[in-house]
Order: C-alpha cells, then structure tokens, then sequence
C-alpha cells in the first residue's frame, strides 16, 4: 500500500477514535515514518506528455529509442525513470507474431501420395 493510502488510513482512525498519530500507526502496525514520509519526486508532468507524444508518431519505438530521443532533445533523465513512465503510461511494446515462412506454406499444400513412387523428394545439402 502507498504512504498516501497509509496516511487516509491513519486520519481515518485518529478523526473516529480521537488518537495520537502514534496510537493510530501502532494499532494499524505501521511505522511512523510512513505516516511522515514526503515523496522527492519531481513533477513529470512534462516528460509524460513528451513521451506520450513521442510514441503517438513513432508507434514502434520501444522505451531505448524514447530515451535517446530524450536525451537529444536535452532532457536530464535516467533510462530506469524513462522505462518506469514508459510502463506506467502502457505503452508496453507489442511482441509482432513472426510470419509464416513461405516454404512452410509450400509443406502444406503438399498431398499425401495415395500409390508407390507417388511422390518424390530430394535432398540437395548432401549433393556434390
């Protein structure tokens, strides 16, 4: 659960029973420090919309390209927060399914002999 979630939790308590922070956080066996807890993280705003952007006109770029992208354009950011944003975001990369090789459709097509010497292979790897 988030420090955020932990901290309504807390209030909950202490506006129903009329406790302490510390009364609270014991019964809900939470450290205090949690309660206290201040996040340090910068405003993203910015760098979420850029990366959004920069996905919407080149679908196929995975979070690698976005951040080299980034760095171009001037941005100061880490390749863990730009794969982070990238996540949160959902712009996972699709997996592309492979294509069928041509010579497997060909295997296919191919009937069954129905008598003897019907049909006939050759092997040319060992042909010299």
């Amino acid at each position: 659960m988030r420090p955020a979630r932990k901290r309504k939790l807390v209030n909950g308590v202490r506006s129903d029973w009329g406790v302490s922070i510390r009364r609270a956080c014991r019964v809900l066996e939470m450290d205090t420090s949690t309660y206290h807890y201040k996040s340090r993280r910068r405003e993203q705003a910015g760098i979420e919309a850029r990366i959004r952007e920069i996905c919407e006109t080149r679908v196929r770029y995975g979070y690698r390209r976005v951040h080299v992208l980034l760095r171009r354009e001037g941005w100061e950011i880490n390749m863990k927060r730009t794969h982070r944003i990238y996540n949160e975001l959902g712009l996972k990369l699709r997996n592309m399914t492979p294509k069928r090789r041509v010579k497997a459709k060909l295997r296919e097509d191919r009937c069954a002999a129905s008598r003897v010497n019907d049909v006939w292979a050759m092997d040319f790897v060992h042909d010299q």
